[in-house]
């Protein structure tokens, strides 16, 4: 019988190239270096790397170059990723090998599974704020990005489809180890609260669902990543498994969410490594 080996998987989220102003074309070659000095086996991209798909997907595809064949990279669309050069449909196609929404990959000579699927919301982390879904719906289309994006269904009906999409994927994967990977918010205890009807209690319902969290409960999957949020969150022991969010966040003239100046130091200090046996 062969010998079952040990992973080492790493994880990022939200590097928001272009709205952090960085040169893409020397970063891609300085994080290829660093993944493989540190023997990474997956790289695991969250979502929300510029705000055209085809530049992520541009991206991913040099990354995967500079680091095959020692290392496969992975990557879902956030909500940024989905913002220009990406249908709904096409969205939801096996649009290229490392794009994992809806797919799995089984790590070879282990029995750790990894399950992508982009996510979405429902409104149901907003449950401080009494508004129905229609009112939800014309805040987010007078007020946030996601206006952009192409989408014939409503958010509800949005949520619905990646419940089904992730249930059966979590169903055919019984008896394997799970990592799951998605970009929006898996845990009403990632979500702030003000104690007012401000701008932010609104926008809580564009940052996840409680349904995808009662999935999650559920299933129970060994590790779960997401990102979306920007706050630095300490890992969460949750429901049989351990949550994490690395998202490396914004660094500009209007806000500043690093803990460092230089972007290549940030995305290090907020890498997730982890070795699994």
């Amino acid at each position: 019988m062969k010998e079952v080996s040990s992973l080492r998987i790493a994880a990022t989220s939200d590097n928001h190239f272009d709205v952090n102003k960085i040169d893409e074309n020397q970063m891609v070659k300085q994080q290829a270096k660093f993944l493989l000095e540190n023997k990474i086996d997956v790289y695991l991209i969250a979502g929300d790397l510029f705000n055209k798909f085809n530049r992520t997907l541009d991206y991913v595809e040099t990354l995967q170059k500079l680091v095959a064949p020692q290392i496969k990279v992975f990557f879902i669309a956030g909500n940024h990723d989905m913002l220009n050069d990406i249908s709904y449909e096409g969205l939801e196609t096996d649009i290229n090998s490392n794009y994992l929404h809806n797919k799995f990959y089984d790590v070879p000579d282990t029995n750790w599974r990894i399950v992508g699927n982009n996510g979405w919301y429902d409104y149901t982390f907003a449950d401080n704020v009494d508004k129905t879904n229609d009112q939800f719906w014309r805040w987010k289309k007078s007020f946030w990005i996601d206006t952009g994006i192409d989408q014939p269904v409503s958010d509800i009906e949005r949520m619905d489809n990646v419940l089904k999409q992730t249930e059966a994927l979590f169903k055919n994967a019984k008896g394997k180890n799970v990592v799951f990977m998605t970009h929006f918010a898996v845990s009403q205890s990632y979500i702030h609260y003000t104690n007012d009807g401000r701008f932010w209690n609104m926008a809580n319902g564009m940052m996840g669902s409680k349904r995808m969290e009662k999935l999650l409960d559920q299933y129970q999957p060994q590790v779960v990543i997401s990102g979306h949020l920007h706050h630095h969150f300490k890992p969460l022991a949750k429901s049989g498994g351990i949550y994490y969010n690395n998202s490396v966040g914004y660094h500009n003239n209007r806000i500043n969410e690093w803990s460092t100046d230089d972007f290549f130091t940030e995305w290090t200090q907020r890498l997730l490594v982890l070795d699994l046996g």
